[in-house]
């Protein structure tokens, strides 16, 4: 099949992008894209050490290529690091695949899509740290565009039709102990207080006082390193709320949230989930951009404050008035308009 870039139907196809989690989930769009162009296509993916629970026993994909990032960046580990990157390179390249694709766009990224050796090696016009070097094409993904609504450009630039947006989270059997769970809270919401940037965190105590005004309970999920945030959350919630921060792998985070009436949370990996699986989000955004990664399909649920200094982007702020000017009583009204739109719904809602 012809198209700008491919002369001819590709066989084996590379998508690479090892992080983080709410950017593979972005990504899932693109696999379902190009799935749907090329179905007789093998299709594998490079992705990051701990994020690979996102993507196991996925239909669409025929093998994970699993890369320790994290130790890479260790230079106390360099030799381990030289040595793996070169059995990853030999190994990409003796699969000679036809067709590898780089949506993450960083100099790691591009060097594993050199490696490959590719005859189509494609990836983001705006791709930082020299990375473009070593592709044959780019695309213009756009500076403002959602993350998602970037990679479908490359998806769209290999002749894919991308008007209906999918992400295709594998189902995953429920666990006995998460479908236990599942029951005993009976109708819940899911608040997630961390984020990989303190800048985008919303004040623990007020995910708390939150919690206490819905009509349900509330599970708090986060990693192992958001736990004493997800204890401050239950304290100041007066036992409205319970912590599963840390206490669930990847899968069984997605079977939580799959299960959520709602979700309320800073711009965050498990929003990305949520938004994935149509469970209604309400996002809080200070110095993030919502037009970039908002919730997609759910970007008017946001609650963002408009200051002037927003979005600044920054990691840490020693005063994030953008996070500190959004009240409790305006995200109780957002989340229980969400709670009467779901009860007024045609299957029933709650």
């Amino acid at each position: 099949m012809k198209t700008k870039i491919l002369n001819r139907e590709p066989k084996k196809i590379l998508i690479v992008k090892p992080s983080s989690l709410g950017d593979i989930v972005h990504s899932l769009a693109f696999l379902s894209a190009i799935h749907d162009q090329f179905p007789q296509s093998t299709i594998d993916w490079v992705v990051a050490r701990g994020f690979e629970g996102l993507l196991e026993h996925h239909p669409i994909l025929r093998r994970l290529w699993i890369i320790r990032k994290d130790q890479w960046k260790d230079v106390r580990k360099l030799p381990a690091t030289a040595r793996e990157m070169r059995e990853l390179f030999v190994s990409l390249r003796n699969e000679q695949y036809d067709l590898v694709v780089d949506l993450q766009g960083l100099l790691r990224s591009g060097l594993i899509t050199h490696a490959t050796k590719a005859p189509v090696r494609i990836g983001f016009k705006e791709a930082r740290e020299g990375s473009r070097l070593f592709y044959t094409h780019t695309v213009a993904g756009g500076r403002d565009t959602h993350a998602v609504d970037r990679c479908l450009q490359i998806a769209a630039a290999l002749g894919c039709e991308i008007a209906n947006v999918t992400f295709p989270l594998p189902l995953v059997k429920e666990s006995r102990e998460i479908a236990a769970l599942k029951q005993e809270l009976g109708n819940y919401a899911a608040v997630v207080p961390g984020a990989r940037k303190p800048a985008n965190r919303w004040p623990a105590e007020r995910y708390g006082a939150l919690s206490s005004l819905l009509p349900f309970r509330t599970v708090v999920l986060g990693s192992k390193a958001d736990a004493a945030l997800a204890e401050s959350v239950v304290r100041a919630s007066g036992g409205s709320a319970v912590s599963l921060a840390g206490e669930t792998d990847l899968t069984g985070l997605v079977q939580i949230i799959r299960g959520a009436q709602l979700m309320v949370c800073n711009d965050t990996g498990p929003m990305h989930i949520a938004a994935a699986l149509h469970v209604p989000v309400v996002a809080l955004f200070g110095p993030a951009n919502p037009k970039r990664t908002g919730p997609y399909g759910q970007l008017d649920r946001v609650i963002n404050p408009n200051l002037p200094c927003a979005p600044c982007y920054k990691k840490e702020c020693k005063r994030p008035v953008c996070m500190e000017a959004i009240s409790v009583e305006e995200v109780e009204k957002a989340a229980k308009n969400v709670i009467i739109g779901k009860k007024n719904s045609p299957d029933g809602g709650l």
